[in-house]
Order: C-alpha cells, then sequence, then structure tokens
C-alpha cells in the first residue's frame, strides 16, 4: 500500500506543477480504480470541485495570503475570547500587523 501511496502523491505533485489540466484527468483516470480507500476519497473530492482544481492547476496566483491573514486573527480572536471589547482586538491585531 505504502508504495502506491507514495507514487500517487509523487505524480499528483508533478500534475500541480505542470499546469496541465489534461494531466490531471490522466492521474485521475489511473488511480480512480485503487484500492486504497484515501486515494478513493481524495479522487471524490477532487472530482466534487474539478473546477477549482483545474483553476489551482492553470494559474498561478491563489488567495492564500488572504487566507493567512484570515486564519492569524482568528487565532488572535480565539485567544481573548471573553476577555476584552472589539475595540482591544482591533487594536492588538493593528499592532501585531505593523510589526
Amino acid at each position: 500500500y505504502l508504495k502506491e501511496i507514495y507514487e500517487a502523491v509523487k505524480e499528483f505533485k508533478k500534475v500541480l506543477f505542470s499546469k496541465s489540466t489534461e494531466k490531471l484527468h490522466n492521474w485521475i483516470k489511473k488511480y480512480e480504480k485503487s484500492s486504497i480507500q484515501g486515494i478513493q476519497s481524495f479522487i471524490h473530492g477532487i472530482k466534487r470541485d474539478i473546477v477549482a482544481v483545474e483553476n489551482a492547476i492553470k494559474f498561478e496566483y491563489s488567495n492564500g495570503l488572504a487566507e493567512g491573514k484570515i486564519n492569524k486573527i482568528k487565532l488572535i480572536k480565539r485567544m481573548m475570547y471573553g476577555r476584552c471589547k472589539f475595540e482591544t482586538l482591533k487594536n492588538k491585531i493593528l499592532l501585531i500587523e505593523h510589526n
């Protein structure tokens, strides 16, 4: 099992950096008959949102920077939950971003 998983992951990484959606569809066809449940589940997820996966392969830009900032704000908010007002949270976020 490990060898098949390793090969699937290695090939998928190549597909991601190939900028070719045709290679993605070939990869899906190759591994959709796999006996490994994790690979089956992964392929099902890809098929469910195929347009987004194709766009991630075709285009170089992403929303990763925005998602990182949102994640940081949520983390700060959780740490301060119930301890302060919105004004304090806003000042803390602005202070962190300024540094």
